[in-house]
Order: structure tokens, then sequence, then C-alpha cells
């Protein structure tokens, strides 16, 4: 397996509908436009990272055929109280907090063109861990 030489995940795609409408959405977010640069098939490869920059997203146009839902990207915040009433004050469609045992708090989102995120916050101390 070694011959192939895969070192790591570049960037996510994320299918969207329209790129500007995404665009401004994701912005809205505070997500840092890496690149939009014209494609030859007159579409735009358009590269976001949220804080810093170790995980590039791509918005990509949808396919209409293809159906959206499943969380599959799950982003990480340090306070996920603030990120939740933040999103909330936005306009984001987003759930209830869980707040389950021995699990990270985090919470359900969707973006505009159905697609279905997460927001995790710092895993909790582990009960008989060592300090």
């Amino acid at each position: 397996m070694d011959d192939f030489h895969i070192t790591g995940v570049r960037t996510v795609s994320i299918p969207v509908n329209d790129q500007d409408a995404a665009l401004r959405f994701y912005r809205g977010l505070g997500f840092a436009v890496l690149r939009d640069t014209p494609t030859p098939n007159g579409g735009r490869w358009i590269e976001l990272a949220p804080g810093d920059e170790q995980v590039i997203l791509t918005l990509e146009p949808a396919d209409p055929e293809v159906h959206r839902g499943a969380i599959g990207i799950r982003f990480t915040s340090d306070d996920v109280d603030a990120t939740h009433a933040a999103m909330l004050a936005a306009g984001v469609e987003a759930d209830e907090i869980l707040r389950w045992p021995g699990v990270p708090p985090m919470f359900a989102w969707r973006d505009p063109d159905g697609n279905a995120f997460s927001v995790t916050g710092p895993a909790p101390a582990q009960d008989g861990a060592a300090s």
C-alpha cells in the first residue's frame, strides 16, 4: 500500500445549488475565502477555511439527483454554547445542543442547500483518567 503515497486529505467538498449564495452564507459564518477562481468549464473553484486552515472546504455545484442530509462534516468549537447562540442569531437552522454523559457537547445545523453538519465542543474529562 505504501506505493500509493497518499498522505492526507486536502479538501472536503460541499455540494451547493448556487455558489454565490453559498459563498455569502459561509462567509457570514466567518469562513475565510482562500481561493475563488474561474474554471475552464464556466464554473468556479472556491476554497474556504474555518479557523486555522487545517481543513479546506470547497463549494462545488451540486448534482440535482444527489440526496443530502446525513452529517458528513463535524466542525469544532471551544465554546459550543456561544457558537450555537451566534448561529441562531444569524438565522442558521440549528438543533438544540446535545449533552450526553461522557460525550462532547454538539449540535446539528443545516446550510441553505440542505447539507447537514455539526459543531462539536471539547471532549469532557474521562472519569478516572490520569491528570
